[in-house]
């Protein structure tokens, strides 16, 4: 894949981007910080997001090692998605995250809907 390609970050703070940057990655690694998921588990939870983007952001987890996932020899074929070590050390910076937005909820939602106040 692409990113497997060698390259440079310009900071610290562009690879980090890099790895949780896309809507639907954050959420993602919340949600398999609780435990292994399958798939339709993770749609399930994720209620707006598409099957194509859902399957793009979890193959860029992967590839960035954040995420593993575990394909079952069964018929059908069980798929799993399980948070690594590596993406673990993700979710401080993610609740850090998650409390800004606790606290700006109201505004960035005023600020949106076009109500700047």
């Amino acid at each position: 894949s692409p990113k497997n390609t060698a390259r440079s970050f310009g900071c610290p703070l562009e690879a980090a981007i890099e790895v949780i940057g896309g809507k639907w990655k954050a959420p993602i690694l919340y949600h398999l910080q609780s435990g292994t998921k399958r798939f339709n588990e993770l749609r399930r939870l994720l209620p707006h997001v598409t099957q194509r983007m859902l399957t793009k952001q979890l193959r860029e987890l992967e590839s960035d090692q954040a995420i593993c996932r575990e394909v079952f020899a069964e018929v059908p074929p069980k798929v799993e998605y399980s948070i690594t070590e590596f993406g673990l050390t993700l979710i401080p910076s993610l609740k850090v995250l998650q409390m800004w937005g606790s606290e700006h909820f109201d505004k960035l939602t005023r600020i949106r809907n076009g109500v700047i106040k």
